[in-house]
């Protein structure tokens, strides 16, 4: 989820955004709103056998594809502007209908794959993720639809973040910095 999430980074959760469900358990008693596009969302993905973090783009019902990555959504294409570019990697930000945030692509030629993809319609109760850090993301491209069952809860902020390349300390400048 580079540059929104960086290594290190530990994520408030909130449970309650969708759903209240039986303690420890991803039993759901009752809905109390549906996923947005744009929400930074946790899964436990049954495909992927683990816990991602990653970015609703679609919603059930959009029809979804992407051109040289370039995300349309519904016939829409979203706007994007340049804000930083190196040798390594271009970090954009990607105007969605009801959200911006950023967004890296890789600048070289790794994982070309995934920049094209569908067009694909999203089914009744499931939804369309992206990673943002697009060129190096499993992510919906990769493991299909995301059913609402399998979202546990929305992120809005980083907790606390420990830096790995510098001996694990603190980045004081993320302490309860909220997520875009």
């Amino acid at each position: 989820m580079t540059p929104t999430l960086l290594d290190g980074d530990k994520v408030w959760v909130n449970k309650l955004a969708y759903d209240v469900k039986i303690p420890f358990t991803e039993v759901s008693l009752a809905q109390l709103a549906d996923p947005k596009r744009g929400d930074i969302v946790i899964i436990d993905s049954a495909v992927a056998n683990k816990r991602l973090v990653k970015r609703i783009v679609g919603l059930p019902g959009d029809t979804i594809y992407m051109q040289n990555n370039t995300l349309v959504i519904n016939g829409i294409s979203a706007d994007y502007d340049i804000l930083e570019q190196n040798e390594r990697d271009i970090i954009i930000q990607e105007h969605l209908p009801d959200r911006t945030h950023q967004v890296r692509l890789s600048s070289g030629l790794i994982n070309r794959n995934g920049r094209s993809y569908g067009p694909t319609f999203v089914p009744e109760d499931n939804y369309f993720v992206l990673g943002d850090n697009r060129d190096n993301s499993a992510d919906s491209r990769v493991y299909s639809f995301v059913p609402r069952g399998e979202i546990i809860g929305r992120s809005s902020s980083v907790v606390f973040s420990l830096d790995s390349n510098n001996r694990y300390l603190p980045r004081g400048d993320r302490f309860l910095s909220e997520l875009d």
